[in-house]
């Protein structure tokens, strides 16, 4: 698992502009997409749109399928702070600590901001 480095960019500039939901560390389980929405999407908007929404890139997967991105932090249109929290939490559990480090840089933007 490697940091999504246009993801992570994405995802501050989505910050600077102010697009974040400021939800609490338990709210994920209901904002996040759903898979027909992500599929959706996809379809869409293509691999390229689509992987920017993701901190984590998994190289073991398929390219233009949607297990290869992993880490959201969003609904596909503005940061939340609970997905933030959420993933940081998960990239620690499994010692991915660059992509742990973007999230709790994420997290410190919002709460600054």
């Amino acid at each position: 698992m490697k940091l999504n480095k246009k993801a992570y960019e994405h995802a501050k500039a989505l910050v600077r502009e102010g697009k974040v939901v400021r939800d609490s560390r338990d709210d994920w389980s209901e904002h996040s997409p759903a898979t027909k929405e992500l599929s959706a999407f996809l379809d869409k908007h293509g691999e390229g749109e689509y992987s920017q929404w993701f901190l984590g890139i998994d190289d073991d997967a398929p390219e233009g399928s949607k297990s290869r991105y992993k880490f959201p932090f969003s609904d596909l249109k503005k940061v939340h702070r609970c997905a933030v929290i959420s993933g940081e939490s998960r990239a620690s559990q499994y010692d991915h600590d660059e992509i742990r480090e973007a999230l709790g840089d994420l997290l410190k933007r919002i709460d600054e901001s």
